[in-house]
């Protein structure tokens, strides 16, 4: 018997916009699927205060947390997984509809040398293969369809931001 997923919970998450000093974002080829690209993310764990679990997440996953929050998105972001994610072999089997997330945008305060995707700070297995610099504007068309809209709304929230750093605007640091 095949569990309804609208009856099922969303898994809590954050996801991480980094921009450098140009104003691009960082964006990372996932292991999984080649050719998709998408920026850091990653679940909450219980009791975990989003904020602190987003730079945690970006340790974990480019192997660095040397940055600051500039900004977080006023409201969650969800996406549905997809069947093929959704069951049997899939990545939460059947437990989660998909995920619910707060999205933060990051100044990167380190060197492009510091990025690591070794997963030396990834409790499972690394998630990502490669990683560059991308117009914040590119990034929908870079990732799997199913999580295309919740990318379109990202660009357009962090535009703003992405286009002041562009200029070479100091940007305040934000406070939870």
């Amino acid at each position: 018997m095949t569990v309804d997923p609208s009856t099922l919970p969303y898994r809590r998450g954050v996801g991480l916009c980094l921009f450098n000093k140009q104003g691009l974002v960082l964006v990372a080829e996932r292991r999984d699927r080649r050719g998709a690209w998408q920026m850091p993310q990653g679940g909450v764990q219980k009791d975990e205060i989003m904020h602190l679990a987003g730079l945690r997440e970006l340790k974990e996953e480019v192997g660095t947390d040397k940055a600051e929050i500039i900004a977080c998105l006023p409201e969650k972001l969800s996406y549905e997984f997809p069947d093929w994610l959704q069951y049997k072999g899939g990545v939460f089997r059947g437990k989660y509809r998909g995920q619910e997330q707060y999205w933060f945008a990051l100044r990167f305060l380190g060197e492009d040398s510091e990025i690591d995707l070794s997963g030396e700070h990834e409790p499972e297995n690394p998630e990502f293969v490669a990683w560059r610099w991308a117009p914040l504007e590119e990034t929908p068309k870079l990732i799997v369809d199913f999580k295309r809209p919740m990318y379109e709304k990202i660009a357009a929230g962090f535009a703003p931001i992405a286009a002041a750093i562009g200029r070479g605007e100091t940007l305040p640091v934000w406070k939870p």
